[in-house]
């Protein structure tokens, strides 16, 4: 699998969009949230051949080989109420899900709330944030064709992988960004639409569709560092909340409560 440069002339005339590329930077979700404070339009997408600092969950890193992945970060100013913003992670992630299966033909699955999965091996990762009043701040890292002595170590225990390792033959950067765009794009709208509602907008339906935790037994550490919730993952309820079914009944864990599920 080639490591070709993004083509800046295919994003930049993306509609609605207003795409970023640079060769190298600290951490896409650093600089989208920086132009956030400073009062960036709703559309800016900050993406880069090479990123040194990349953050996820909790204060992880995410490390990839230049062009050997996509980081990336889109700016949102939702006018939906802030209670159902929980929906805007996992609504990124069914937009990449679907973009990996149209450019790959993979298929791949969600991990609640924040990985996406390839064989059941870590591929991509997301990571929202509010660096100012009324904004989100949407950072994905995705693996593409990391060879195996390349994969960033995964402190979750959860092993990592590629779409190249996990059997795309070609899987080119920019049609991966386009189509995640395209998909962001679509589903933000109808969840838009409907006010923020997770059901009227379909967005439930697709991520319950899509997410491998569910059906499945599952241990939550919360804070504090112990194991204190076991179970069986049932569903995902309408504030994008995990539902544990324990022995004294269904509990619903926030992804913002969570450090580690196995």
């Amino acid at each position: 699998m080639s490591r070709q440069p993004l083509d800046r002339a295919r994003l930049g005339a993306l509609p609605r969009w207003h795409v970023e590329v640079s060769e190298e930077t600290g951490s896409t979700n650093a600089d989208a949230a920086a132009a956030a404070r400073d009062g960036a339009a709703e559309g800016l997408v900050v993406t880069t051949e090479s990123q040194t600092a990349g953050r996820g969950r909790l204060g992880r890193t995410w490390q990839s080989p230049p062009r050997a992945g996509l980081a990336v970060s889109v700016l949102l100013r939702p006018a939906s109420d802030v209670s159902g913003w929980g929906w805007l992670p996992l609504l990124g992630g069914v937009a990449l899900a679907e973009a990996v299966r149209a450019v790959t033909g993979l298929e791949p699955a969600l991990k609640w709330p924040n990985d996406l999965l390839v064989g059941g091996r870590k591929c991509a990762g997301l990571l929202a944030e509010v660096p100012a009043p009324g904004a989100v701040v949407i950072g994905i890292g995705l693996n593409v064709s990391l060879r195996p002595e390349e994969l960033p170590e995964t402190p979750t225990g959860l092993p990592a992988t590629s779409l190249l390792l996990a059997g795309a033959a070609e899987a080119d950067r920019t049609a991966l960004l386009t189509a995640l765009l395209e998909r962001l794009g679509a589903h933000y709208d109808a969840w838009q639409t409907a006010g923020g509602d997770s059901d009227r907008s379909g967005l439930r339906d697709a991520y319950v569709r899509m997410c491998a935790t569910l059906g499945r037994q599952v241990s939550v550490m919360l804070p504090g560092g112990t194991t204190d919730l076991t179970g069986e993952a049932v569903t995902v309820d309408t504030e994008g909340r995990l539902v544990v079914r324990t022995a004294t009944g269904d509990r619903p864990v926030a992804a913002g409560d969570v450090v580690h599920l196995r």
